[in-house]
C-alpha cells in the first residue's frame, strides 16, 4: 500500500461551489454566471434561506436554469423533495441519520452526498449506505464531537488532511475536501480529495483576488500545475 501522503492524480481535482445561503437567487444568479465559467467547476451546492415550498422550488429552478445547462451538477443542501420537484440532480445531506431516509427518493436517478460525518465509522457507513461521495473539512454543525475538532466545529487541517489520506487509500467512493482558504486548495487534492468544495469566504475579496471569479481560476491553475508536476 502506497504512503498516506497521496500525489495529485491525472486529471486534477475538480471545484465543487458552496453558495451563500440565499433569498435573493436573481441577483446572486448575475454572480455565479460569471463565477462558474473562471475555472473547472464541477457542481455547485444551492444553500437557501428557509421559506414556503413554492418559493424554494422558484429559486432552485431560477439558479438550475444558470447552472445546469452547462453541465455542471446542482445539489441541494437538505430539501430532498425541493430537489427532486424542482428537477435538481441531487442532494447535499448532513449526517448518517439524514442520508438514509433521502436515498429511496434520490436514488437510482440523482446523486445523494453526505457531510457532518463525525468519525471514521460515520463515513464508513454512509458509504455502505450508498452516499455517491462523502465531505470532509467543512465547518461542522455538531461542534465539539467530531474526531479532530476544533473549538468552532472544524477539523484541525492536519486531522482532515489525515482523514482524506486514509479515506483514498482505503475506499474507492469519492470523496470532496473543504478547502476554508486558497492555500488549503493543492494540499487537500495531494491528500486524495477528488473534488475541492469552496465556501462563502470565495463570494467575498480575497485579498489581491477580486471577486469569486479570479478565486476559482487561481485554484483552477494551482490544481493543474500541481497534477501536471505528479
Amino acid at each position: 500500500m502506497s504512503s498516506p501522503s497521496k500525489t495529485i492524480a491525472s486529471p486534477p481535482a475538480r471545484l465543487y461551489l458552496f453558495t451563500p445561503r440565499l433569498r435573493d437567487v436573481p441577483a446572486f444568479a448575475r454572480v455565479i454566471d460569471e463565477a462558474i465559467d473562471a475555472g473547472d467547476v464541477a457542481a455547485v451546492l444551492l444553500r437557501l434561506e428557509p421559506d414556503d415550498e413554492r418559493a424554494l422550488i422558484s429559486r432552485a429552478r431560477a439558479l438550475g436554469a444558470i447552472v445546469q445547462r452547462r453541465d455542471i451538477a446542482l445539489l441541494l443542501d437538505g430539501h430532498v423533495e425541493i430537489a427532486t420537484r424542482a428537477g435538481m440532480d441531487g442532494a447535499h445531506l448532513t449526517g448518517v441519520a439524514a442520508l438514509t431516509p433521502a436515498l429511496g427518493k434520490l436514488k437510482p436517478d440523482r446523486i445523494a452526498g453526505v457531510g457532518g460525518l463525525r468519525s471514521r465509522h460515520d463515513a464508513m457507513l454512509a458509504a455502505e449506505y450508498g452516499a455517491d461521495y462523502v465531505l470532509f473539512g467543512e465547518p461542522s454543525p455538531y461542534p465539539h464531537a467530531r474526531e479532530g475538532g476544533e473549538r468552532g466545529g472544524r477539523p484541525r487541517f492536519a486531522a482532515l488532511e489525515e482523514r482524506l489520506a486514509w479515506w483514498a487509500e482505503l475506499f474507492e467512493l469519492p470523496c470532496v475536501g473543504y478547502a476554508a482558504s486558497l492555500d488549503e486548495v493543492v494540499p487537500l487534492a495531494q491528500r486524495g480529495a477528488d473534488f475541492i468544495a469552496l465556501g462563502d469566504w470565495i463570494w467575498m475579496r480575497q485579498g489581491q483576488l477580486d471577486g469569486p471569479a479570479e478565486v476559482i481560476a487561481a485554484a483552477t491553475r494551482r490544481l493543474a500545475a500541481a497534477a501536471g508536476q505528479s
